[in-house]
């Protein structure tokens, strides 16, 4: 007789609160030896166990499918094998009528084409960011498959941007458990492991943390809890806005100073767009705070200096046609742009120093609204050449970042850099 569901399966408290979970779509982040693999095994078994039904375990690469869950995968299921298992494709057929196969991700476009009941993705963040939404979630559409998605952080990649835009969807589910709380590691252990790892690796390794550890990060200083706090525009204090000139997108911030401490309220990044539209983007932006007495505002303008000589039309520069733009504007506007841009490492050192120096002031605050700035500390990265040596030079090959951390470093390094004011230019436009 086929028993209705596996048996001698027990869970620990945990693994039983994902398992029961009836959101369609599941996402557990956890630390190292939580017991994940175990927890995958159960649910294949579990999603499998009904006739007719296909379910997958997709690892990052087919050799690591093979190797974490392979021969624990035989040895869970053998009793109700309904044959021996294929080990070139990595597949067992139940007694039931299900089938479980392991997959990589490797090689993506090669598992288009079955339709799924039940999906896991282990160690997500390691898996191509497309293979999902291109091949993997359009096999579970015709029979409304579900899905699981397992890992230790790696950043703030994609598998943290599906953590975090799950939070506010429908059918899903967030799980977050730390080494300790699986219960498979001593407190002795963990212990140890806090005296060989820097705190950023312990974090994320053992606290299931997303944390930035990758070498090269530009603005290393940047904390997710300490330097973002919401905030609203403050009528005693001047406003600022700084730009950068790049077409595609076109990125400003606005914000507030106080003495030494900086206030980002918000940022403007316009796609495709020139120097006027981005000037009009602000004033609606400042417009909707309700609260600006255009006589008795100053504004200080900050800058890319390089726009003094970039046209964004046949006659006017970049820097022209602000000013022509706030002319016809009560504002009291002041422009604060150098004759030249500061060095790419001074200015980024002046906005680290901002968000946090050496005696752990955080002196840069900024609003959670300001998702593209939030974006750049995390993932913007320093070059390195063909030996892995930095270089001292940003890695721009995402077109969308390094231009709004860019439009505040220029303010930064005008007010907070180590070099004095020498070379400030009071822009009239000839």
């Amino acid at each position: 007789m086929i028993p209705s569901t596996p048996s001698r399966i027990c869970l620990k408290p945990p693994q039983s609160a994902v398992f029961n979970s009836d959101a369609r779509f599941r996402i557990l982040v956890a630390g190292r030896r939580f017991g994940k693999t175990f927890l995958s095994l159960v649910e294949l078994c579990r999603a499998a166990w009904s006739p007719g039904r296909l379910v997958w375990y997709v690892a990052p690469t087919y050799k690591q499918a093979k190797r974490i869950a392979w021969k624990p995968l035989k040895q869970m299921t053998r009793p109700y094998w309904a044959s021996k298992p294929n080990e070139t494709d990595l597949r067992i057929e139940l007694i039931t009528g299900g089938t479980i196969c392991l997959r990589g991700a490797d090689n993506y476009d090669s598992l288009r084409g079955d339709g799924l009941d039940f999906l896991i993705l282990d160690e997500y963040a390691s898996i191509d960011r497309e293979a999902w939404p291109e091949v993997l979630r359009p096999a579970l559409a015709d029979k409304q498959g579900q899905a699981l998605f397992i890992g230790t952080p790696r950043g703030y990649n994609h598998f943290y941007d599906l953590y975090q835009a799950a939070r506010e969807k429908p059918d899903w589910a967030n799980f977050t458990f730390t080494t300790e709380e699986g219960g498979n590691v001593t407190r002795e252990e963990l212990e140890s492991a806090t005296h060989e790892l820097d705190e950023r690796t312990y974090r994320q390794e053992f606290q299931a943390s997303f944390e930035n550890v990758a070498a090269g990060l530009v603005y290393y200083a940047f904390d997710h809890t300490k330097n973002l706090e919401p905030l609203r525009y403050n009528p005693q204090l001047p406003l600022f806005w700084s730009l950068d000139f790049n077409v595609n997108p076109m990125c400003s911030v606005i914000g507030q100073r106080d003495r030494e401490r900086v206030y980002i309220l918000d940022e403007l990044a316009l796609p495709d767009s020139k120097t006027w539209s981005a000037c009009e983007a602000f004033l609606e932006r400042i417009g909707s705070w309700g609260r600006l007495s255009p006589h008795t505002t100053s504004i200080d303008v900050y800058g890319d200096a390089t726009g003094g000589g970039r046209h964004s039309s046949a006659s006017f520069t970049d820097w022209q046609m602000v000013k022509e733009f706030f002319k016809r504007l009560p504002y009291q506007v002041r422009y604060r742009v150098l004759s030249s841009n500061p060095l790419v490492k001074d200015r980024t050192n002046c906005v680290n120093a901002m968000l946090c120096n050496q005696a752990g002031e955080r002196r840069l605050k900024i609003d959670p609204g300001c998702k593209q700035l939030i974006l750049d500390f995390e993932r913007v990265h320093w070059k390195v050449d063909l030996n892995g040596n930095t270089l001292a030079e940003i890695d721009g090959s995402d077109p969308m970042r390094t231009h709004v951390s860019d439009a505040l470093g220029y303010m930064i390094a005008q007010e907070f850099g180590m070099r004095g004011k020498a070379g400030e230019m009071p822009y009239s436009p000839r």
